[in-house]
């Protein structure tokens, strides 16, 4: 072969491979702006169900966490550094739900930032009361919440927490009360034949007639439930060491639900608001769509998910999650608060949509590398 020919393919191969890391970094930058935009939009516009230490805003800053683990840009960290000034780092103030302790996963980040900043005795407080003393679920006394985490939700809300500041104490005392209160709500919530939970019992499915159901006949199995679950896993084993005696548990789980939301996900790359029967709202939701999809991405970035098999899921679904976002930052398809499959709408947006949105961002990133 001509020199003058060997110089042109490596030229081509070259001009291939500058246009591709050159493309890759356009949509980097992109994806960078949209999130910046989804969290500004979302600071000028607050909003939360109870308090602004409740579950929805936990939720929300949980993003802000992760996109400033991405991203280091200080904007992230500002804003969390300021809601937790404002919140006094105090917890919201029911010690026996675990909703009310979700906003202290961003108080224990912000601490592992600069020591002496945060108050954590607030945390600290909540976390013994809710672990080790008897609460009005805990001893019975109301039928239907026989246990601590009743509902799938919880799954996000207080576990994480819990393994950040069990491995900040280096007390292994938190992490078993979290696994024994975890196995119980796996053990009353997981159905093993399609690795999806149940919301709560409502859902549980009893072989009867007067089971709730979809008009299909299928199981109800609510997206955002699920986001919450697999979502919280993702953050918990982040965090968990390689040597923890119950890691497998969760590492089993986590694969046996990765794989089968992958194998749900609509042809438009969202997830509709019931899992199993998509034609009941046909429309993509963002706040389950991007729990899955930051859960799965991240599962691609540890090693732990074959890239080859699930990147074209979370790349499509990442696709379809920036197309709910409109021109100002809000991000829009988000089901409102709730505890089972509703509808969503171009127009409809939460604060927890948004903490999904950042969350997913924050490991499309690391995958865009």
């Amino acid at each position: 072969m001509k020199k003058s020919t060997l110089f042109s393919a490596a030229h081509l191969a070259l001009t291939l491979i500058v246009g591709q890391i050159v493309h890759a970094q356009t949509n980097k930058i992109s994806d960078q702006r949209a999130m910046i935009k989804a969290l500004e939009w979302q600071e000028a516009h607050p909003i939360y169900a109870l308090a602004p230490t409740d579950w929805t805003n936990g939720a929300y800053y949980t993003g802000l966490v992760q996109a400033h683990k991405s991203t280091d840009d200080q904007v992230y960290l500002a804003a969390l550094k300021h809601m937790g000034w404002e919140n006094d780092w105090q917890t919201a103030p029911r010690p026996y739900h675990a909703d009310d302790v979700a906003i202290s996963y961003a108080y224990l980040y912000i601490n592992s930032t600069r020591k002496n900043l945060v108050d954590l005795q607030p945390t600290e407080k909540f976390i013994d009361e809710h672990l080790f003393e008897s609460n009005q679920w805990k001893d019975g006394s109301d039928a239907e919440k026989s246990i601590l985490w009743w509902w799938c939700d919880a799954l996000f809300m207080a576990p994480p927490v819990i393994v950040e500041y069990a491995l900040l104490k280096k007390d292994d005392k938190y992490l078993e009360a979290m696994h024994k209160y975890y196995k119980e709500t796996y053990d009353l919530l997981y159905n093993k034949e399609e690795h999806l939970f149940a919301r709560d019992t409502r859902f549980v499915w009893k072989g009867n007639s007067d089971d709730l159901k979809e008009e299909n006949g299928k199981r109800i199995f609510w997206s955002r439930g699920n986001g919450w679950v697999i979502g919280g896993l993702a953050l918990m084993l982040d965090a968990l060491p390689e040597s923890y005696e119950h890691r497998d548990f969760y590492l089993t789980l986590y694969k046996e639900m990765a794989a089968r939301i992958k194998g749900i996900q609509s042809e438009d790359g969202l997830w509709r608001t019931s899992l199993l029967s998509p034609e009941s709202y046909d429309h993509g939701e963002v706040s389950g769509s991007g729990f899955y999809t930051f859960a799965i991405a991240w599962g691609i970035n540890k090693g732990i998910l074959n890239k080859a098999e699930y990147a074209p899921v979370v790349k499509k679904a990442w696709t379809a999650l920036r197309a709910c976002q409109h021109e100002d930052g809000r991000v829009g398809w988000v089901q409102n608060i709730g505890a089972s499959p509703e509808p969503a709408s171009a127009d409809s947006w939460q604060n927890f949509g948004t903490g999904a949105f950042l969350l997913a961002g924050s490991e499309m990133l690391k995958l865009e590398e």
